[in-house]
């Protein structure tokens, strides 16, 4: 009982760190909304893009939803062991004096970086944006890969 008291505060663990910093996004939003004179409803829902990183034997797949973005408005940047998507959402304004009665779909610069797994051949690295799903292929690096052994 001891013991999981202990592990389970807040403040330790890797769970605790994360819950904390979610805690902080939550506050920031909350102060730059009232800056802005904006409603907390209308703060951004979450992270953006909403991704799917799957692999196979040879290959991590990175698939992210874009919807509006334009090839020329990402930059995608790979180290050996982090791929990092940023760029630009940009929606057209129907009036500047519109009364919104729901605003849900927002504009503005974005970042995500993703840590991959193992490390990735950062040179193979190829994506296609398609009907606003950005696939990114990421091969694994040679060393990563399972080497088979025979047996003799």
């Amino acid at each position: 009982m001891i013991n999981s008291r202990l592990f389970d505060f807040p403040g330790f663990g890797w769970r605790g760190h994360f819950q904390e910093l979610d805690r902080i996004r939550r506050n920031l939003d909350s102060l730059v909304n009232q800056v802005e004179n904006r409603p907390a409803a209308m703060a951004a829902a979450g992270v953006f893009p909403l991704i799917n990183l799957t692999e196979d034997k040879d290959t991590y797949y990175l698939r992210a939803e874009l919807p509006g973005v334009k090839a020329e408005d990402l930059s995608i940047e790979s180290t050996d062991s982090n791929l990092s998507i940023s760029g630009e959402r940009k929606i057209a304004d129907i009036a500047k004096n519109a009364k919104y009665h729901r605003r849900e779909r927002e504009q503005g610069r974005f970042s995500r970086i993703i840590s991959m797994p193992e490390r990735v051949n950062r040179d193979k690295i190829e994506a296609k944006l398609d009907d606003g799903i950005l696939t990114i292929t990421i091969p694994k690096a040679e060393s990563e890969k399972p080497k088979q052994i025979s047996v003799q």
